[in-house]
């Protein structure tokens, strides 16, 4: 049988969930933990990679394919995305090896039938320049999205082609401060997991950190009392706190170049889901917040559904702060300073 490297292998495994509804951050950890750094780097950037690009990919298998990507077999179109990807983004990659192994993944994926297929459409391509049909295929994001997003979508759009430095982002370094922690504090994060903000919060030295989160498992390295709790339902606790931070789950949709597949799964009628959600949420924690005590709402979305309509109206609303990405540095995100009397 002819070789198969494990990073491409993995990468096909990988974008195969995401089609299926996984999220590739997730996937590809579960599924490169026995690779060497070396092909663990190569499937990060085969399969972000391909996700970013998903648009173009399919405008390249059309031009020299003159396939229809809607109709191709999963395991077909995902491997002439991958080979698509190689060819034209990956120069360190020789184009025989992006070719021959995208031919391989589609035989041991039970389609022998179409590795000819495979193998002369990406063969077509010598790096020909091509006209792309819109902006949406140019972008590599829906047309709706751009639509939403007016004059920025440029911006926003191109950032999430990026390769997003490795690291905390600057948007979450920008959150924890505005809740003004001092020392003695008692603090609430309503939405903790994966714990990265509660763990800012904790160098602030507040004397009680209640770290809550629907999932418990997720809770699991998050510092402070850990609690299982929806943040929808009446909180189960017997005192107000000094801060509360509601990091609300949200579309994600300021977080594009990290979580790519979101492009291509977020509807519209998601905004309105997640809103009721998060007024819920808030509406929740500013019963348990103290007199004089601070509240920040904040999201990594870019849609005022999930915003400025969430906190509109609310007593105690001081301040406001959005962020673009690729116009403001990092992911973008939103943030509410909310104050009791």
């Amino acid at each position: 049988m002819p070789s198969l490297s494990p990073a491409r292998r993995v990468a096909f495994e990988v974008l195969r969930r995401v089609a299926e509804g996984a999220h590739s951050d997730e996937a590809l950890l579960d599924l490169t933990t026995s690779l060497e750094s070396r092909d663990a780097g190569l499937a990060y950037e085969l399969v972000l990679g391909s996700l970013r690009r998903q648009l173009q990919l399919d405008e390249l298998i059309r031009a020299f394919g003159g396939l229809d990507p809607a109709k191709l077999d999963e395991p077909v179109l995902l491997a002439l995305r991958l080979g698509f990807y190689q060819l034209r983004f990956l120069e360190r990659i020789p184009p025989h090896a992006a070719v021959a192994e995208s031919v391989e993944l589609v035989k041991r994926a039970g389609k022998r039938s179409a590795a000819g297929l495979v193998n002369a459409v990406l063969r077509k391509d010598k790096g020909q320049s091509i006209a792309w049909a819109d902006r949406s295929a140019e972008w590599s994001m829906p047309q709706w999205l751009l639509d939403r997003w007016g004059e920025k979508a440029e911006a926003v759009a191109t950032h999430a082609l990026t390769v997003p430095p490795s690291g905390m982002d600057v948007g979450s370094q920008s959150i924890i401060p505005l809740l003004d922690i001092r020392e003695g504090h008692t603090f609430l994060d309503l939405c903790a997991a994966p714990g990265n903000k509660t763990r800012m919060a904790l160098a602030l030295s507040p004397s009680l950190i209640v770290a809550c989160d629907r999932s418990f498992p997720r809770l699991q390295n998050v510092p402070g009392e850990r609690i299982q709790l929806d943040a929808t339902q009446p909180l189960p606790f017997g005192k107000k706190f000094d801060r509360i931070l509601v990091d609300a789950p949200c579309s994600g949709t300021g977080t594009l170049a990290r979580n790519p597949e979101i492009k291509w799964r977020v509807r519209p009628s998601d905004f309105l889901r997640q809103q009721k959600r998060q007024k819920a949420i808030v509406r929740e924690a500013l019963n348990h917040l103290a007199p004089g005590g601070r509240l920040v709402y904040s999201t990594c979305s870019l849609e005022p559904e999930e915003n400025e309509v969430v906190v509109e109206g609310l007593p105690g609303l001081v301040d406001t702060i959005r962020r673009w990405p690729g116009i403001d540095p990092g992911d973008g995100f939103f943030a509410a300073v909310i104050e009791s009397k």
